[in-house]
């Protein structure tokens, strides 16, 4: 039986060098990180959260075996009694999280990590690695399959991902924002997600001429037949041979072909031709596939400016890899140490306004109008406040006092986002199905206005704070500068 990987080194080297000073210095103090990001790819006007089964796992599974310690002692840079510490330590903390599939936004929390110093430290490069990547993969996707406008999107992208895990775990981020399968079996066979795919280029050319490879795949899968018909001339001979083995296999024998597939060429040009060849030949039915270099800005420019008759897309290296945004900037920042019985809350300062961050232990709520249903604003507060629907609701930008909008009592519904996770190093969250992820991002989108969701100067969300945050954020700021 193959060993399960123990993937608790996957930490930055400094975690380690700081976690042994924390050690010497008999440091055991409880603090609150918040994972949080800056900015949407794309220059988006949201992202979806993916990511946190595998943090689950990580920390779950939090350990220092035997051959770590072993590495780590001949590193030479550790001192014997810290080393036997890492041999022990398991997460011990609490973990809150925005759940996965949720749109989320710059600035907010989406994990609060609470427990001792060491600990928490840790786990923070296999947290962010697990939601920056994921993230990334699921917002793109989910700005892809919005272009597709109901049409089937299909996960194409294995062979262009940064290695084997990003195919598997792509696949997964892109299947929870609404791709309808994934090319990659493996994905399948681990989370379930459907898996698609019919020939190649090679399958053709390894006939003797492209009917009979069409008439052998009809035979083969004649309930599953899709034929990619550019291997030579999609025109003069791919929808030809198509449409002939249509007649003369698969509709005497009771079947229809299910599509055709383009992989090159003008798709706008070509689909409608083929469209036309294909209606004219009684195949309403018969579906047009394209893949090739597709992105959500050439889908969107397929559809709604050169009119083209396609009903279903595989999409490859422009979603594994998130081509033109492939770095999610999710940060892990220290928000407050606990002296006693009381959180002090800890700021970085910086005279990029951006990263300044926000102080304390927080909590982030959802407002909706009540009576659309529709998201208005996500609001971080610390986390001793409540807030109590039937009052005015007054939320803050956050960094001005001028800058605020006042919600009328009995106007919203608040929600908590943050769910608990772990509690005292004990998993508490029932991990969705990715099937219900899926369906719960689904949902979750329908409640974001389209102003925020369109691909141009998208509309800003309000990611607000309360005024006692605001005024602890100022302060700090004052007393530092």
């Amino acid at each position: 039986m193959e060993e399960a990987r123990n993937l608790t080194l996957v930490m930055d080297f400094y975690e380690l060098t700081m976690s042994q000073c924390y050690f010497n210095r008999n440091i055991d103090e409880e603090v609150v990180f918040d994972v949080f990001y800056r900015k949407n790819p794309d220059d988006g006007g949201l992202c979806i959260l993916a990511g946190l089964e595998q943090v689950i796992d990580y920390v779950k599974n939090l350990h220092f075996s035997k051959g770590d310690i072993e590495y780590l002692r001949g590193l030479n840079q550790f001192s014997p009694e810290f080393l036997d510490y890492l041999s022990t330590v398991r997460f011990t903390g609490d973990i809150d999280a925005i759940p996965e599939g949720t749109p989320v936004f710059p600035h907010e929390p989406l994990i609060r990590v609470r427990g001792k110093i060491i600990e928490v430290q840790l786990v923070e490069t296999a947290i962010l690695l697990a939601l920056n990547h994921e993230t990334m993969i699921a917002t793109k996707a989910r700005r892809i399959v919005q272009a597709a406008d109901g049409r089937a999107v299909m996960e194409f992208g294995a062979r262009r991902a940064h290695n084997f895990d990003a195919a598997i775990y792509g696949a997964r981020a892109a299947y929870i924002a609404g791709c309808a399968g994934s090319a990659t079996t493996y994905a399948g066979e681990k989370f379930g997600i459907p898996v698609l795919g019919t020939m190649a280029h090679s399958f053709v050319q390894s006939f003797e001429n492209e009917y009979d490879a069409f008439l052998y795949y009809a035979k083969t899968y004649p309930d599953a037949c899709t034929l990619l018909i550019d291997t030579y001339s999609t025109l003069k001979s791919g929808v030809e041979n198509a449409i002939r083995v249509a007649r003369e296999y698969l509709e005497p024998n009771g079947y229809r072909l299910k599509g055709v597939r383009i992989d090159s060429g003008d798709m706008a040009y070509l689909s409608k031709k083929v469209r036309a060849r294909l209606d004219e030949a009684g195949m309403q039915d018969c579906a047009i596939v394209v893949s090739n270099s597709l992105d959500e800005y050439v889908i969107e420019s397929l559809l709604k400016q050169q009119g083209a008759k396609i009903d279903s897309f595989g999409v490859g290296e422009n979603l594994i890899c998130s081509k033109n945004s492939p770095v999610f900037g999710g940060v892990y920042k220290l928000a407050a140490i606990k002296e006693g019985d009381v959180w002090v809350p800890k700021i970085k300062i910086s005279d990029n306004v951006g990263k300044v961050t926000n102080p304390g232990v927080k909590d982030l709520y959802r407002i909706y109008d009540k009576e659309s249903k529709m998201a208005v604003a996500d609001l971080m507060t610390l986390y001793d406040e409540q807030i109590d629907p039937e009052q005015d609701l007054t939320i803050y930008h956050q960094m001005d006092r001028w800058k605020y909008k006042v919600i009328p009592g009995g106007s919203y519904e608040v929600r908590s986002l943050l769910v608990p996770v772990f509690q005292g190093g004990n998993l508490v969250y029932d991990m969705p199905a990715l099937e219900d992820i899926r369906s719960y991002c689904k949902d979750e989108l329908d409640t974001i206005w389209d102003e925020i969701k369109r691909f141009v100067n998208p509309q800003e969300y309000y990611v607000d704070l309360s005024r006692k945050l605001l005024d602890l954020k100022l302060g700090l700021l004052e007393k530092y500068k």
